[in-house]
């Protein structure tokens, strides 16, 4: 949708007063609204911490400079500026700026600010860019809904969500939306919040370097919840500076983002297979305690580092999955937080295995291999014979008994009749599996070669 005006546009909400002025803003009742909001970003320029959308080359910036701004999907964590640059980019892009939350509307509440958008257009030209907080709370439904106005250009829709939006919109708006991924806060973007803070106070921050330090770890990327635990440490009366240890008695640290049931539980779940998966042992164990304290149940990582043993160690290491079930049955006796040890000794052990996905493989070639080839029979001379009848149309003839041979190994061919023998199982030859494949190799020479 083109845009041709320059100046800020109005704003509406459907469910109140705006998110309040602009930072500078110095009426008696701009010192009553928390800091986060006073210092809120009034121009693009102000925003930090998402230089690859709102820098000379940012994807925001290139719209802006087109006038062409299109539908968007703004995914990111809480406190990363979501709501304020949906904000700004309709002040900068001359547009009606509407505000939604999904957690409190419905499709009459969409209705009408449809109907709104499509009457303000239709009377003064003027568009309206829909901010939508929460999108993803929005049933599959309701998200259709937005699909014609957004096609029609009555609306340029911003839509925010701290989920996967693969997962959490229909494709058919996935399909009309352009998705941009917001950062977390860096480090340089939280101090420079910090600078901005102590600019607004009119003096420092009561904290030692350290303290400062472990303040921005506490913020964990989060912008706002920076500013809010800031507010706190401007409201003390004892100027005394904070080391960490004090900072951490004084403020709580953010819970870690963590869902059980969503998109952080399978990320973090992979860096862990994947960790494991590398030979990193200690970044295996980084990942295994970031979902213990993000409160993820121990027996699921269980069930997965048994996954593992099986899936990329195999044959490579046999103890791999005897370590993992013993790991896991500790777990069940001991509970936490005892068991856990047991849980993170696997962990470690998982990590320093020889690696092979040999088996693996081989089970997936012979699964295709079995759906390939129908309902061919095993050939005869393997098949028992307890009937006479049986014995006369021949089954069991031929067939020879490995111990009876001077090498343990007839060579016989066990796959069908009419079905070439096929390779299915390469061992590495990375741990117990360099003695896997000499045996291979040598079954396979005589094999070739068998015994008069």
């Amino acid at each position: 949708m083109k845009q041709t005006r320059d100046k800020a546009a109005p704003v509406s909400d459907l469910f109140g007063d705006d998110d309040g002025p602009s930072p500078v803003d110095t009426s008696p009742a701009a010192a009553t609204r928390p800091l986060a909001d006073r210092l809120r970003p009034a121009t693009l320029d102000e925003v930090v911490g998402q230089p690859h959308l709102l820098g000379p080359e940012g994807t925001l910036r290139r719209m802006l400079e087109r006038g062409s701004l299109a539908s968007l999907i703004l995914w990111g964590g809480p406190g990363v500026g979501k709501t304020t640059i949906a904000r700004l980019l309709a002040e900068r892009a001359g547009l009606r700026f509407t505000q939604l939350s999904a957690v409190f509307s419905g499709v009459a509440d969409l209705k009408r600010a449809f109907d709104e958008a499509a009457r303000r257009l239709a009377a003064s030209g003027e568009a309206t860019l829909l901010f939508v907080d929460e999108i993803h709370r929005f049933n599959r439904v309701q998200q259709d809904g937005f699909l014609p106005v957004v096609e029609n250009g009555t609306v340029v829709l911003v839509g925010a969500t701290t989920e996967n939006p693969s997962f959490a919109l229909n494709g058919a708006l996935l399909s009309r939306c352009q998705v941009l991924v917001l950062r977390r806060l860096d480090d340089d973007a939280l101090e420079a919040l910090l600078g901005r803070a102590e600019h607004e106070a009119g003096h420092p921050l009561p904290l030692t370097s350290d303290g400062r330090g472990t303040l921005r770890a506490m913020a964990d990327g989060d912008g706002r919840y920076l500013l809010n635990m800031v507010e706190q440490l401007l409201s003390l009366e004892d100027p005394t500076r904070l080391d960490p240890a004090a900072l951490s008695t004084l403020l709580a640290k953010r819970a870690a983002l963590y869902d059980k049931d969503r998109e952080e539980h399978y990320n973090l779940i992979s860096a862990l297979h994947k960790s494991l998966r590398g030979s990193d042992p200690d970044a295996a164990l980084y990942w295994f305690a970031r979902m213990l304290t993000g409160g993820e149940d121990p027996r699921y990582i269980a069930r997965r580092l048994t996954r593992f043993a099986v899936e990329d160690i195999g044959i490579a290491d046999p103890h791999a999955q005897l370590q993992a079930i013993a790991a896991w049955e500790t777990y069940e006796r001991l509970g936490s937080p005892e068991g856990e040890l047991a849980l993170a000794q696997l962990v470690v052990y998982l990590g320093t295995a020889p690696k092979s996905n040999a088996v693996y493989k081989a089970y997936g070639a012979a699964m295709r291999a079995a759906k390939a080839t129908g309902s061919l029979a095993p050939p005869a001379h393997i098949l028992n014979a307890p009937t006479k009848l049986m014995k006369e149309i021949g089954y069991g003839q031929g067939y020879a008994y490995d111990h009876d041979t001077e090498e343990g190994f007839s060579g016989q061919n066990y796959f069908p009749d009419g079905m070439k023998r096929e390779r299915f199982y390469n061992p590495t030859g990375r741990g117990y599996e360099r003695e896997v494949t000499r045996r291979l190799d040598t079954w396979a020479r005589l094999r070739e070669s068998p015994p008069e």
